[in-house]
């Protein structure tokens, strides 16, 4: 036998890896060829590696060069194995080759390189610790470990993509590359040169056919039915048979809830809103949504759990937004804190505390945490350049100037970020920049600031995440994002502004400053907590009891991650610092981006507008929450999954569990008998609650959802196959059938209602309630399946759960929502009038609506009023006249507001 392999070839490591295994078992003779050599005469493309048989035969695919391999070495052939190869060959090899030509090809890193392999390696890792085995198909290493472990190697040989979180595929990846084999193979494709050994081959391939139009997708993947073992079969009917008794003492809440010494006590915190902004569907399942589930389910384990958020109301925005309003700062944020408290009770999010930053207690904090820091020697002075927009008369905060990002060219970057490419920016660097209030140019002036010396503080924040980072739970995009900050090398950060609204800053010379809003908007958390109990500090100094989770979009990673632990860790004052950093990507509109002033996309005093329940809008936005990457929110999609996943599959279970109890018995839950069937049906809930279990516990929130629509599937198809109705007519034995088949389906139906409690606690009460489910059995969640509705059970009312949602209320929704929307309702309202044609009158338009147009009225004016006083060109300035006067002829008509005919000069 002769083996053609190429140096640089990522097939050649899983076929010199398995001829390793193999040597000694058959003559073989490895001759390394150029990646353009054709080996096989029949074959129009080079390809390699290639197996010439004795025969004169050839083996040109990997799997099957490495299969062969195998057989020699005495192997035995089995389907889970085989079904790993067609997995591989199907899925991981895709996603994979498209990585690899990213990474070493176009010399992309990062989230992303990782994005495309994420689902892989995930579902590789939970295949791994669900089996609770070594290897891919069993206790022994086979053919499927060899093949995976060849195609990712040179992929994961590098640790960053690699994440620590995965611990079962980080296990088996190390104990192969371990081995003489193994790593003799590494040594001879990658000559010590790691992935860039793969460029000259790679490069002379052809594009991955997955890179091209690559379409941001809400579905997750689907998994086969698990292999079950009598064992997992009888552990299951043992938990199930022990039931309610099973369950320990409902824990008592407290008030203050507070950290109790040996006890799991979780603190849970989400990105503080700025105030004046009302939060769109990206903002809710970012934050507050994601968090409100692990909340949920934390207290489901009976975890010791504080949730808290609240507004973040100090800086330039709010001053800018009091301006436009006539009121004072305090009185904006008064009116807008109502606003997000009423948001998100309507969401039902279960905070612990919602609280604000402008209070007695975040002054206090802030300026201690200072003082410690200036008094370690933490805190520098600098003269710092700033732009100033002459035309408002004031400095500009970072986010009220936009233009052109120095490092990527995106046109809409703000002062202190840019959205596209993620870095951070001073806002002098900028562009082509633009005060965002009036649209005029800013002028660079000079003013004395402070700064957090980050470089100082270094050697400190990298111990701690050392410390930190293996373990837990931080999100693979926030561990790249604070990996690349410290990269790139720390830099001081300025941590004050030359504004009114704000911390005042506790140092001579500087009192007429305030402390920059990411300096103390993250203080927040602790001040909110004071504000909530004197006992604060049980919660914020005591990181040996006290898990903290915090929840945020990725942008506002570096602020967690980094520049607040880096103030916490130089104040020296044991604060508890972020143990599970969970950040998720973006969540888009349709086709774009969410836009107040575009009137584009659902915000979050909208959707309670829709007359869709506040759960429904909960379950589509964890069913696509952006945790792996980007995802969109569609209206189309939305009515295909309730009506779906919810009418079809969730609801249509439970209800038709719990009227078989009400029809054929009676309201009482009849007795069980189990088969073998039903046995493994209880075996397969038991593995999916324990999948569940474990995706919450390591915050996938996304995916443990999944779980529940698969015990539903379940249910549904267990029901469809032992037709209960038919069997309730039929002989003494089918009636019994009917009876096992109902008790169990609805037993599991009052599972799903406490798993769903997370995620739609609504609908989880109403479930609770039509099945009479006892009290202790809502408030616990275990790791197993309990029978808690045992025979002779008395349900309540049963009724359906969910609505069909219609095409034509989803298209006017849409079109609601579009953006353009209010304008083209006007002209068509104005040309049905049978009004003059030089008056027009129309409905008045809704409060949001009104407010989008006043907002763009006062900024196009504002651009006239700037043009006419740089005597700028005529036909530029009535070009802009003309804009104005549209958008006011678009605000009168939205007001109600009669509309005459412009008066001007006759034509003569």
């Amino acid at each position: 036998m002769r083996l053609f392999v190429s140096e640089g070839a990522p097939g050649s490591l899983p076929v010199l890896a398995a001829a390793g295994r193999a040597q000694c078992r058959a003559e073989l003779l490895i001759s390394t060829v150029g990646p353009e050599e054709c080996v096989v005469p029949f074959l129009t493309r080079p390809k390699v590696p290639v197996l010439q048989l004795d025969s004169g035969n050839y083996l040109f695919s990997t799997s099957a060069i490495c299969r062969y391999f195998f057989l020699l070495s005495g192997w035995e052939q089995d389907d889970l194995t085989n079904q790993w190869l067609e997995w591989e060959a199907t899925e991981l090899q895709p996603a994979l080759s498209a990585a690899l030509y990213y990474l070493v090809v176009q010399g992309k890193k990062g989230e992303d390189v990782f994005s495309l392999v994420r689902r892989a390696l995930t579902h590789i890792d939970h295949s791994l610790s669900r089996r609770s085995c070594p290897f891919l198909a069993g206790e022994t290493e086979s053919l499927a470990d060899i093949v995976l472990w060849g195609a990712l190697y040179p992929l994961l040989q590098d640790p960053a993509y690699l994440p620590e979180e995965l611990g079962a595929l980080h296990s088996w990846f190390q104990t192969l590359s371990s081995q003489e084999p193994c790593q003799r193979a590494a040594e001879t494709v990658l000559k010590q040169q790691g992935v860039l050994a793969l460029r000259p081959y790679l490069q002379k391939q052809p594009q991955p056919s997955s890179l091209e139009g690559r379409a941001v997708s809400n579905e997750p993947e689907e998994e086969e039915l698990a292999t079950l073992s009598e064992e997992e079969i009888a552990m299951a009917v043992a938990a199930w048979e022990k039931g309610l008794e099973s369950l320990p003492p409902v824990q008592p809440q407290q008030n203050p809830v507070l950290p109790v010494a040996g006890e799991r006590n979780v603190l849970i915190t989400s990105a503080l809103p700025y105030v004046n902004n009302v939060p769109h569907l990206g903002n809710i399942i970012g934050c507050v949504l994601s968090a409100d589930v692990f909340a949920r389910y934390s207290r489901l384990r009976q975890w010791n759990t504080l949730y808290l958020c609240g507004t973040d109301e100090y800086g330039t925005a709010t001053e800018t937004k009091a301006m436009e309003e006539g009121l004072t700062p305090q009185e904006i944020c008064d009116k807008y804190h109502v606003i997000h408290a009423d948001i998100y009770r309507w969401f039902n999010i279960s905070f612990d505390i919602f609280g604000r930053t402008t209070t007695p207690q975040q002054t206090k904090i802030t300026q201690d945490i200072f003082q410690r820091l200036v008094a370690r020697g933490f805190v520098l002075q600098d003269t710092v350049e700033q732009l100033r927009c002459e035309h408002c008369a004031r400095f500009l905060a970072d986010r009220f100037v936009e233009g052109v990002c120095p490092f990527c060219g995106y046109e809409e970057a703000r002062g202190d970020q840019c959205d596209k490419c993620g870095k951070l920016i001073n806002a002098i660097e900028l562009k082509k920049p633009q005060c965002k209030v009036c649209r005029s140019c800013p002028v660079v002036k000079s003013s004395q600031h402070l700064f957090l010396d980050l470089p100082k503080l270094g050697k400190p924040l990298e111990e701690w995440l050392e410390k930190t980072l293996p373990g837990s739970d931080w999100t693979p995009n926030a561990r790249f994002i604070i990996r690349s900050w410290i990269r790139d090398g720390l830099k001081p950060r300025c941590i004050t502004r030359d504004l009114k609204w704000g911390t005042p800053v506790p140092l001579v010379g500087f009192e007429d400053k305030v402390f920059y809003v990411w300096f103390d908007a993250t203080i927040g958390y602790l001040s909110i907590t004071a504000n909530y109990t004197d006992q604060w500090e049980k919660w914020w100094k005591n990181p040996e009891q006290v898990s903290l989770y915090q929840f945020m979009a990725k942008d506002n990673v570096p602020f967690h991650g980094l520049v607040f632990p880096c103030s916490a860790l130089g104040a020296e004052d044991n604060y508890t610092l972020v143990s599970h950093l969970i950040a998720t990507e973006y969540l888009n509109y349709e086709d774009g981006k969410f836009s107040k002033s575009r009137g584009v996309g659902v915000f979050g005093d909208m959707a309670q507008d829709t007359g869709i329940p506040a759960d429904i809008w909960r379950f589509y936005l964890l069913y696509i929450r952006p945790e792996g990457q980007d995802s969109a929110f569609s209206w189309t999609d939305m009515l295909l999954k309730n009506n779906s996943e919810l009418l079809n599959n969730l609801g249509n279970f439970i209800n038709r569990a719990g009227m078989f109890v009400s029809k054929f018995f009676g309201g009482f839950v009849p007795e069980m008998v189990l088969t073998s069937d039903d046995r493994r049906l209880l075996a397969h809930v038991t593995l999916e609650l324990q999948h569940y279990h474990q995706l919450l516990e390591k915050v996938r929130i996304r995916d443990a959802l999944r779980s529940i629509l698969t015990i539903s599937r379940h249910g549904n198809q267990y029901i469809q196959v032992n037709e209960p109705w038919k069997r309730i007519k039929g002989s003494e034995a089918d009636r019994q059938r009917a009876g096992t088949v109902t008790g169990l389906a609805v037993n599991i139906a009052a599972l799903l209602s406490i798993m769903l409690q997370p995620y739609m606690p609504t609908v989880s009460a109403t479930i609770q309630a039509q099945l009479q489910l006892p009290p202790p059995a809502c408030s616990i969640l275990l790791t197993n399946f309990l029978c808690t509705l045992p025979a002779g059970h008395q349900i309540g009312t049963v009724s359906p759960l969910f609505q069909k949602l219609e095409n034509d209320q989803i298209e006017s929704l849409r079109q609601r929502f579009s953006g353009g929307q209010l304008e083209e309702s006007l002209s068509l309202k104005a040309k049905a009038s049978p009004k003059p044609a030089a008056v027009e009158t129309m409905t008045t338009a809704g409060p949001q609506q009104i407010q989008v147009l006043m907002d763009e009225v006062t900024k196009q004016g504002n651009i006239v009023r700037e043009l006419k006083a740089q005597k700028a060109d005529k036909n530029q300035v009535a070009a802009e006249v003309a804009k104005l006067l549209d958008l006011k002829k678009q605000l009168a008509l939205a007001e109600g507001k009669p509309l005459e005919t412009p008066k001007g000069k006759k034509k003569k």
